[in-house]
Formats: C-alpha cells, sequence, structure tokens
C-alpha cells in the first residue's frame, strides 16, 4: 500500500532509494564557530541508518556573521570540511543522499550571535528582533554575499555534500529581496519582480560555475508568506519557472515568515499535510521534483499525497525526529512500532527558541544517538523490578529497564495506562498523544513486561512480591484551594475529573485557573458548546505553554466562544456563581465550576515503602511535576542504570 512512497527517483543523476526526506531542523548541534561534531554527525547518521532517502541539514551559515543562534554549522572557511566529510561519509554508508541547506539569515540574524549588525535589503527591522535594526546592504555587499554562497557551496561539495539547497524560504535574506514585504529598494535589486528575483537568480550562477551541473541544488521557498504584502502562491508560481530555468533541481514548498512562525512550524492544533495543496499548485508550473512539509507523520498519508499527485517527496521533519527508523518500519508494514510526533513543540522548538540544543519530548535519544550513558547495556546483574505508575514516565523506566535485561512489572490503579498524559490527550488537537502512549504499551508487550492495571499497590503488596527495586511513577494530585468560601460545595468538581469523563459539568462553566492545563479543560468543555469563563490571577493564560502551540490552542478557545478573565481573583464560589474581583469586578453565573490551579508530587507510597525499608526511585510528576518530555527522559536514563 506504499508504493509510491518507496519507489525510487532521481534527482540530476543521483537516485533516491525511496520518496522519504529530512527537511531542516534547527537544532544547535554545532561548535559556536560553526564546525561539525560528532553529536552533529551521529544524529544525522540514525536517520540514514533508519532509512531515509535524502537528509538536508539544518541552515549552513555562509559568512560568520550570518547566524540566527549560538550553534548552527558553518562552511564559511575550508576548516569546516574535514568535519562534514566525516559526516557525509557515515551517511553515504546507508544509500542516503545527503544536501547542505546554505542560508544567510539576512535581518533574522541575531546580534547576540553574530557579534555584528544584521545585513538586509532594507532598513527593517525583524519582528523577533524589532529592537536591532539591520544594516541596508550596497551592491558591493550584495555581490560579495553572492559569491559567499557559492564559495560555500563549493566547500559542501569538497566535504561530500550531494548538493546544496538555498534557504529561499521564512523571511530569510533570499527571499527579503524576492518579497515586497522586506525589499523596498529602488535599484537593480527592488522594485520589479525581474530585480527582486536578481539576487538569488544571481546566487544560483555562481553555485553553478564553482560546483558544476553535475551537483544536485535545491531551492526551498515560501510559497505564501501570509503576511500582507507578502509573497503569495499566485507570485510564487510566477517565480518558480524561472528559478527552474536557472538551474535549480527540486523544489521544497513550506509557507510563512517569523510574524506568522506558527503556519510555519505547526503544532498539533494544524491538520496533517495542511501544507500540500501549495505543493500542488508549484508542481503544476514545474517539471522539477517537489517537497511537501507540514504535520506530515504518518507514512499512509504521505503515500495518499503522492498518489493525489500533490508533491513528488515528502518532507517527515519532527517525524524523523521522534522516529528515525520511519521509513524502514513503514516499509516492513510495521506501523504500530513507528513513535509519531504529536505536534507538541517542546523539545524541538521550545529548547531552541531558549537557547538549549534541539531535542524531543517522545524520544530520549535525539541528540545522544553516540552517547554512551543512553546506549542499551545488559545488566550484569539482573534486579526484579516494580514500576508503580502506567504513565510515560513509569512505562519509559520500564522499557528501557527490560532492554537492559531487568525483570519488570508495571502496576496502576487506573483502567487505562497514560496517566495523566493519557487525561491531556482529551482536549481538541492533542488526541495523537494516545498513539504514543499505545506504542509505549505495545513495547512493553513485545518485552513480555506484564502490565496490571485496575490494581492498587499497597505496602503490603509491594513486600509481598519483594522486588528489588521500586520505580515511584504514581504522578500528582491536584490542588484545591480550600481557603475559597464555597469550594467543597456539589457544583465544585476537578478539571482531570471532567476529562476523564467521571464528572459532567452545567451549560454555564467557570474553569478556576488558567495555566496550560485549565485552558485545554476549558477549550474541551467550550468545544462541546457549554458557556465557559475562564478565572486566572496572572495577567495571561497558558503561560506555561511554548509561544506557537499557545498562540494555536487561544485561537481555538475564542473560536469555541470560551472567556477569559485574567489579573482576577476568586472571593467566592456560590451554588449558582463565581464572585470575582480585580480586573473583572463581578457575580459569573456558573452551574459548575471546575478547578484547574495545579498540582503536587504524590509520593505517599513512596514515603511508607522508604520507611520499610525499600528501595524506591521516584520519577517523573512524582518527583516534580512538569512536561512529558522531561519525564519520559528521566524514566528512560532510570532503566538503563538500575
Amino acid at each position: 500500500m506504499l508504493d509510491r512512497l518507496f519507489s525510487p527517483l532521481t534527482i540530476n543523476g543521483k537516485t533516491l532509494k525511496n520518496r522519504c526526506v529530512v527537511t531542516p531542523m534547527l537544532m544547535n548541534f554545532c561548535e559556536e564557530d560553526g564546525t561539525c561534531t560528532e553529536r552533529f554527525a551521529a544524529y544525522h547518521e540514525a536517520k540514514a541508518k533508519g532509512g531515509f532517502a535524502m537528509i538536508v541539514t539544518e541552515n549552513v551559515a555562509v559568512t560568520s556573521v550570518a547566524k540566527g543562534y549560538q550553534w548552527i554549522p558553518g562552511l564559511w572557511k575550508d576548516e569546516h570540511i574535514p568535519g562534514f566529510r566525516d559526516l557525509t561519509d557515515r551517511v553515504h554508508q546507508y544509500d542516503t543522499v545527503i544536501i547542505a541547506q546554505l542560508n544567510h539569515p539576512g535581518r533574522q540574524a541575531s546580534e547576540k550571535y553574530a557579534k555584528a549588525q544584521s545585513w538586509a535589503p532594507s532598513a527593517i527591522p525583524d519582528p523577533y528582533h524589532n529592537e536591532e535594526m539591520p544594516h541596508e546592504m550596497t551592491i558591493t555587499e550584495i555581490h560579495k554575499t553572492v559569491e559567499d554562497f557559492g564559495d560555500a557551496a563549493l566547500r559542501a561539495k569538497k566535504a561530500g555534500f550531494d548538493g546544496i539547497e538555498l534557504h529561499g524560504a521564512h523571511g530569510y535574506m533570499i527571499p527579503e529581496f524576492m518579497s515586497m514585504y522586506t525589499n523596498k529598494r529602488t535599484d537593480e535589486y527592488g522594485g520589479d519582480l525581474t530585480n527582486r528575483m536578481r539576487f538569488a537568480l544571481e546566487i544560483i550562477e555562481n553555485v553553478r560555475q564553482k560546483c558544476g551541473p553535475d551537483f544536485i541544488l535545491g531551492y526551498r521557498l515560501s510559497a505564501d508568506e501570509r503576511v500582507t504584502g507578502g509573497l503569495t502562491i499566485e507570485d510564487t508560481k510566477a517565480i518558480v519557472p524561472y528559478l527552474d530555468q536557472a538551474g535549480v533541481d527540486y523544489f521544497s514548498i513550506s509557507i510563512a515568515v517569523n510574524a506568522t512562525d506558527d503556519q510555519m512550524i505547526p503544532s498539533m492544533y494544524y491538520r496533517h499535510g495542511y501544507q500540500a495543496d501549495y505543493a500542488k499548485e508549484v508542481k503544476d508550473v514545474t517539471c522539477k521534483p517537489v517537497i511537501t512539509v507540514g504535520r506530515i507523520n504518518d507514512t499512509r498519508i504521505a503515500e495518499s499525497i503522492l498518489r493525489s499527485h500533490k508533491a513528488d517527496l515528502i518532507g517527515f521533519a519532527r517525524q524523523s525526529l521522534t522516529d528515525p527508523e520511519t521509513p524502514n518500519k513503514a516499509r516492513e508494514g510495521r506501523f504500530e512500532d513507528i513513535r509519531k510526533c504529536v505536534g507538541c513543540l517542546h523539545g524541538c522548538v521550545g529548547h531552541i527558541d531558549t537557547g538549549l540544543a534541539g531535542s524531543c519530548e517522545l524520544n530520549p535519544l535525539v541528540g545522544h544517538e553516540s552517547d554512551p550513558e543512553y546506549q542499551t547495556v545488559p545488566a550484569e546483574h539482573p534486579k526484579k523490578v516494580m514500576v508503580v505508575g502506567a504513565g510515560p514516565a513509569g512505562m519509559q523506566a520500564a522499557i528501557a529497564a527490560a532492554e537492559c535485561g531487568h525483570q519488570v512489572e508495571v502496576y496502576d490503579s487506573d483502567r487505562w495506562a497514560g496517566g495523566q498524559y493519557r487525561i491531556a490527550s482529551i482536549p481538541p488537537g492533542k488526541g495523537e498523544i494516545t498513539a504514543f502512549l499505545r506504542w509505549q504499551v505495545r513495547e512493553l508487550e513485545k518485552l513480555h513486561v506484564p502490565v496490571f492495571l485496575n490494581t492498587t499497590v499497597t505496602k503490603e503488596l509491594v513486600l509481598e512480591k519483594k522486588p528489588d527495586v521500586v520505580v515511584a511513577a504514581t504522578g500528582v494530585t491536584p490542588i484545591v484551594p480550600k481557603k475559597i468560601p464555597g469550594v467543597q460545595n456539589p457544583n465544585v468538581v476537578l478539571g482531570q475529573d471532567v476529562l476523564k469523563g467521571a464528572v459532567n459539568t452545567g451549560r454555564r462553566c467557570v474553569v478556576v485557573g488558567g495555566g496550560l492545563v485549565g485552558v485545554e479543560v476549558a477549550n474541551h468543555l467550550a468545544s462541546l458548546l457549554k458557556e465557559v469563563t475562564v478565572v486566572e490571577m496572572r495577567d495571561g493564560i497558558a503561560l506555561d505553554e511554548g509561544p506557537a502551540p499557545r498562540k494555536d490552542l487561544l485561537q481555538d478557545l475564542a473560536n469555541n466562544g470560551a472567556k477569559a478573565y485574567t489579573s482576577t481573583t476568586v472571593d467566592e464560589i456560590t451554588d449558582h456563581s463565581v464572585i470575582v474581583s480585580g480586573a473583572h469586578n463581578e457575580e459569573i453565573p456558573a452551574d459548575t465550576v471546575v478547578l484547574a490551579i495545579g498540582r503536587v508530587s504524590n509520593t505517599a507510597l513512596a514515603e511508607e515503602l522508604t520507611a520499610a525499608g525499600v528501595d524506591v526511585r521516584i520519577i517523573g510528576d512524582a518527583k516534580e511535576p512538569g512536561l512529558a518530555g522531561a519525564a519520559i527522559r528521566e524514566g528512560y536514563l532510570l532503566g538503563r542504570h538500575l
């Protein structure tokens, strides 16, 4: 059923063994001077080993000041070549084509990392760096930058790359010249489309002159910049034939710029393959292969896009983080063995945006592919391990321990595996979380680890089982603020009970607590056509969520008709209302009041067992409430090193 996806395709003399492509993602794995590291090489090698036909690296800086982040790769000097030669040699042994994406961020460079003022076609600040005014490039500087791209491409060829991809998307320097959103020049590089394309066409010509005709030259572009005055799909369809004629071998189609970055890097609130229609329109105006991207985390969806003739190749960017073996597993029909990206953006985008190295919430190995601490080593002295709690932390600990040869059993008092993470799957847009939890359950089944659900673990049961180690992944307990008058009224319920289906609510609901959990509970209720008001003491809601998914969540909340009262305190709960003060002083009618104020770690069993002399290891929310990624990583490492 995946005949198209696993059919070959030739690009400028290089035959790709299938249509699965790793499209670029910034990971911050290189040295600060742009040098390739073992971490960077091993990260890409894992994807090649996993069966991807082509890998396009994250944007490689063409000059030392072309930096929007601290640890990006570089090809601005010959000293970079040996490190990348090691990378390409390791990738090629798996019959995988590897492409270096060349980039100059233009006005999106950061003075903090570039140590210099950014360059741009016009002196207009970037929304993300709006305190930094870019230098308006001179003609001489434009010509120099053209040469920089060509020189970097030649170094890529010497380093063993099969080609380069010009980053002409997402508001970086090349599209800054192309778009009237950012280009206000009136010389030969501004105004008419002929002039605005000149910079890109000169770079293509320079690369071809220096690297020859048999070197792959790809071009990534934002088919629609999704901003007022930016490039539209009709502009793009006019531009593509000129790029094609100039010598581009394939097109990689994305959308958006920094100002619309939530559309560029989609969260769980976007539909699968939502950019494929843009790729189809580009495919209609070129005979060159076209790559599509955008929330494609299932090879069967990828196949449908290919069968619909919307694209020739499929970009599995974040899916390749969650499971770098996606192509191999799909080719073997092992669909349930594939971990699927849930679009949380916490480890990838969230870490990068805070200056950290990239990761994946669901795959602890990302960035640690050759790290000894993360490898599976058979236990010298296998232990009997009892895991209490079948949430993501507990199950990951059980998987890792069983892989090392320990005898493991898992227990949970709920009828479902998944703990708080399963509850988190219930609000709109988050259903794919259950696929990951099912993946964990299946891994335990394959390892013959018994999972006892509907089973409450007591001290007596533990002493009867006599485990060598107890892993306490016992989760959290919701906070009930007893100081609020009326909080014990029968119309007051817990947010987690609402999501679990343990209670229903009336038509008018007030959710007390505007953190991520409270807002997701509110969105769930609003999607059921309830009248919902969120009350939050802080000056914003869902402030503990990342910028892109938060933006999408709040938009969905607004679309569902919910209201939010911020900088507002609950003074009293009555049988039919909630009395608040602060920014809002009123009595809000309410049939049901939902508490989502916070959670505390549940350590009662762990403390009781420790007092009885049992070796207890506390992990996940039971140790410290937080996001699933930290809990999964903690469970993984504990299981590896019991």
